[in-house]
């Protein structure tokens, strides 16, 4: 059930105290004997509040270190690109991770204005620098770059974030972030002995300027028809939700002279100026109709209206016919769009989604004669693809996705919230429909789905359970009143473990995973056969899933 005030404006006691939590990022020295205060990356890094013993300077200082050293034993001598968003904790630990980096004599590179660097504009510069002569991205060899960005993407505000990018440019594999939380755990338990470091003032004369907006911003034209958008005269509204795009906005609207209005340019740590999620907290989630709630109100103003959460990673697309567009349903319209209009792109390029993304993107590659590239949950499975343009896209159904330059190669490897946002107005201009009224096409045509996320609760031991389900352990042979098709617990487009259990059938199917902070697993469920037929599946998915848990 939503939060009573869930859509509603923040109010005095709903903020955040920046300067206590700031001050308990210095004053909190973590417990690396607990649990929930160690360092542990995630699909998009360490996360976690100062208030909490979660996110404090030692983790920074002990993550960092472990990077230096981790890039050293991969041979990476190049730059390395730091970035960082608006949260109220990114700026010190921003501060933190250069102390460390120029004791370790690592050459730096921040942004030339001192400000604020989304996700999608680092693994932009970072493969920007390792392209070799013919334009291809190196794999190997001397002076390779990677990036750190600060942040905790949409999380509220209390919340600090801290995530490594290797020479790909996408987001680190578990390869790479387990070896860089042991290490850094390791660096705490010793009270951080073995961790260089030299004052702030130096190590900040130490670092290069970067121009990131301008070398993302002016490149746009190569992976965009801006032109058509100008032509068309389409009518933007950008919010940028208080986040790192908020400079980015207004440059493109300049440098290629767009209608677009960047609807809040406010910078407040506090966010105050939000509407509460479905929980009550404020979270900068684009996907979230009740955080996106004030610019919903404000759509017909504009032809296309758009936000991003804090690092720019995520996107929301609002139409004056439609609202907020499910994230699902907007992946398959440019799905649709970019295969139809891309002829640039390799004939082969597949279509990449994660296994909990809508059945709708699976009828809309099946009828562009693609292949379907199903992988696990996380944006570094198409990080590969993306990379030697075996992939020409790639999205989750949490509003995160990027796509190949108009040339056919390599654009970003980490999740692009301004290209996915922009790329709407495109679609409008060039087809004259807004991409709500082309998703009602697609649903003509393939059927409409009906699509929900839902919690159910299990204990450690059980969630443990549930990653290592094997499917053979699923005696079920229906599902609602349909014989299952398939019972996967590894991803067809790759064989990796999905961490959980999938089970379809002609019309729906279900996935089941656990969640990695809380005591629940998670259900995910789609029906073509309307929503009575979604609430029969949900249910006999967790009585499916808890049974065998409980075995």
């Amino acid at each position: 059930m939503a939060h009573p005030r869930a859509g509603k404006f923040a109010e005095p006691s709903d903020l955040i105290d920046v300067a206590h939590v700031v001050t308990s990022y210095y004053s909190t020295t973590p417990d690396p004997g607990d649990v929930a205060q160690r360092v542990a990356f995630g699909t998009s890094g360490h996360r976690g509040s100062s208030l909490d013993g979660a996110f404090n300077e030692a983790h920074i200082l002990a993550t960092t270190q472990a990077i230096v050293e981790y890039r050293g034993a991969q041979g990476y001598d190049g730059p390395l690109f730091v970035g960082r968003d608006t949260h109220a904790l990114s700026e010190p630990a921003w501060t933190t991770a250069l102390e460390v980096l120029a004791a370790n004599d690592v050459t730096v590179l921040v942004d030339a204005a001192d400000r604020f660097t989304p996700t999608p504009a680092v693994s932009h510069a970072i493969l920007a620098h390792n392209r070799d002569g013919a334009g291809r991205v190196r794999s190997g060899g001397p002076g390779l770059a990677d990036g750190i960005v600060v942040t905790p993407s949409h999380n509220p505000p209390r919340d600090g974030g801290f995530k490594y990018n290797p020479p790909n440019g996408g987001p680190a594999d578990t390869d790479a972030t387990s070896w860089i939380a042991n290490r850094a755990n390791e660096l705490l338990e010793a009270g951080l002995a073995g961790v260089r470091r030299i004052p702030f003032a130096r190590a900040r004369a130490a670092a290069q300027p970067y121009d990131f907006l301008a070398t993302y911003v002016d490149d746009l034209p190569s992976v965009l028809d801006l032109d058509v958008v100008r032509d068309a005269g389409i009518r933007i509204g950008a919010d940028p939700l208080g986040g790192a795009s908020v400079d980015y906005w207004g440059a493109i609207a300049e440098r290629h002279r767009l209608d677009l209005t960047v609807v809040n340019p406010l910078v407040d740590p506090t966010w105050r100026f939000m509407t509460l999620d479905g929980d009550g907290k404020i979270r900068m989630d684009c996907s979230s109709p009740n955080a996106m709630h004030s610019l919903i109100d404000r759509r017909t103003e504009f032809q296309i209206s758009t936000g991003n959460d804090a690092d720019a990673d995520r996107h929301g697309i609002v139409t004056p016919d439609w609202g907020l567009l499910n994230p699902n349903h907007y992946l398959a319209v440019a799905i649709q769009y970019l295969f139809s209009n891309r002829d640039g792109w390799p004939a082969g390029a597949a279509v990449g989604k994660t296994l909990v993304s809508s059945s709708i993107i699976d009828r809309v590659v099946a009828d562009l004669g693609r292949t379907l590239l199903e992988v696990p949950v996380g944006f570094k499975w198409f990080v590969p693809g993306l990379l030697d343009s075996s992939v020409g896209f790639g999205g989750e159904e949490s509003a995160g996705a990027s796509f190949l330059r108009k040339d056919g190669t390599v654009w970003t490897t980490d999740k692009d919230g301004i290209l996915l946002c922009l790329l709407a107005s495109e679609i409008l201009g060039r087809t004259g429909s807004t991409p709500s009224e082309l998703y009602k096409g697609l649903t003509d045509r393939f059927g409409e789905p009906v699509y929900v996320r839902s919690d159910a609760p299990a204990s450690r031991e059980q969630k443990a359970k549930l990653g290592r389900l094997d499917a053979a352990q699923v005696s079920a042979d229906t599902l609602a009143g349909e014989p299952i098709t398939a019972k996967l617990t590894a991803a067809p487009g790759n064989g990796a473990p999905l961490g959980g259990l999938k089970v379809v059938t002609e019309n729906a199917w279900f996935a089941a995973r656990p969640s990695g902070t809380e005591d629940v697993y998670k259900i995910y469920a789609e029906s073509f056969k309307g929503g009575h037929h979604l609430r029969q599946v949900q249910q006999e998915a967790q009585a499916l899933v808890d049974g065998v848990l409980s075995a």
